[in-house]
């Protein structure tokens, strides 16, 4: 059973909540004009949300549409010695937040197709959570079994499959795994034993090929292999895109919805005026557009939402490791924020299928 505390940090308008007004004239595309097709397109987002609990600002991550004008999103801890975090649901139209204290820490959560539930990788079990009567149903409690010292972090829903990645809570051992939990027998099946912090997956299809795009954070290198659910393996790892000199590590990523550019957001580290989540051309590698976040240099995850009949990109940042000087120069860090698109939908987010546990 989780803990049955219910944050509702509800209010009843959307401006009182800090939360941008997306009709505003001022909510615009600010790009910088494309001359060629080699020059990259910059867009300034903007606040839409910021919690006035600063436990939901320590480490948001993971936002997924469940429809339009509506999201879910985890905070991954509720702060540096926590050891819980939570599920959010935030409505575009009211403004409101609700957030769901959950029994540890969680990696990703994902709506099922029953309307109701999330499947919610936390702390080192796969379960289902129920936010109407609060209730956590695990489901598999045998993660990284083998080691001490990590927790479930980044994840994805593909079909009626599960693949998702542990963290080393040091970030420093490559000891976490890499994970398909196969639905069709109910099986796990460690793909890799060797990352540090496991992040930024999503699934491309080549013809008859399927690729899985996977980010092991401290490589700083987005990375695609070939993989064969029914079997159960990965090919060898290809980079896609090499940003080992880059003071930020790559960390969240989607793919767009034609599936030829990876979205990655980029945790900075260091002091910042703005932070940046950026896209890349899955085939060159090229840069093409950079959505930055004004006085939030630590951006965590992307996705699409849709939104007043137009898709929106979603980008969450994080106050994580920043001292209280640096959260001064910081005034946005653990906000969400929102940018314009030039996509006609969200893409693939599929449900998570109860029948495949």
């Amino acid at each position: 059973m989780a803990s049955d505390r219910l944050r509702d940090t509800s209010v009843p308008h959307c401006r009182d909540l800090h939360c941008r007004d997306l009709h505003m004239p001022g909510y615009i595309n600010q790009s910088s004009p494309s001359m060629t097709k080699t020059m990259t397109q910059r867009i300034i987002a903007t606040p839409f949300y910021r919690p006035t609990d600063a436990a939901l600002r320590f480490l948001p991550e993971g936002p997924y549409p469940i429809g339009p004008s509506k999201m879910s999103w985890v905070a991954i801890q509720h702060g540096a010695n926590a050891s819980q975090g939570s599920l959010n649901v935030f409505d575009f139209e009211s403004g409101n937040n609700r957030s769901h204290v959950l029994p540890g820490r969680p990696g990703f959560a994902f709506p099922c197709d029953d309307g109701h539930s999330f499947v919610v990788g936390c702390e080192r079990a796969l379960g289902i959570f129920h936010p109407g009567d609060i209730t956590w149903s695990p489901f598999h409690e045998e993660i990284d079994q083998a080691v001490e010292g990590t927790v479930i972090n980044d994840g994805l829903v593909w079909e009626n499959n599960l693949i998702f990645g542990t963290k080393d809570l040091e970030f420093k051992t490559p000891k976490a795994g890499l994970y398909l939990w196969r639905g069709s027998d109910r099986s796990l099946i460690q793909l890799r034993n060797d990352q540090v912090c496991s992040n930024g997956k999503a699934i491309v299809q080549e013809g008859q090929q399927t690729f899985l795009i996977d980010i092991d954070s401290p490589t700083r290198k987005i990375v695609r292999y070939p993989i064969d659910i029914a079997a159960g393996t990965l090919g060898d790892a290809e980079v896609v895109v090499d940003l080992t000199a880059d003071p930020g590590v790559p960390d969240g990523a989607i793919v767009t919805p034609d599936g030829k550019s990876v979205i990655v957001s980029i945790y900075n580290p260091n002091p910042a005026p703005h932070g940046e989540t950026r896209q890349y051309d899955l085939k060159t590698g090229e840069l093409t557009t950079v959505w930055e976040t004004p006085d939030s240099p630590q951006n965590t995850c992307p996705n699409l939402i849709e939104h007043d009949g137009k898709v929106h990109l979603v980008i969450t940042t994080a106050v994580e490791h920043m001292p209280e000087d640096r959260q001064a120069d910081a005034p946005q860090a653990g906000s969400l924020f929102i940018a314009p698109t030039e996509f006609t939908s969200v893409g693939k987010n599929p449900l998570f299928p109860l029948s495949s546990i």
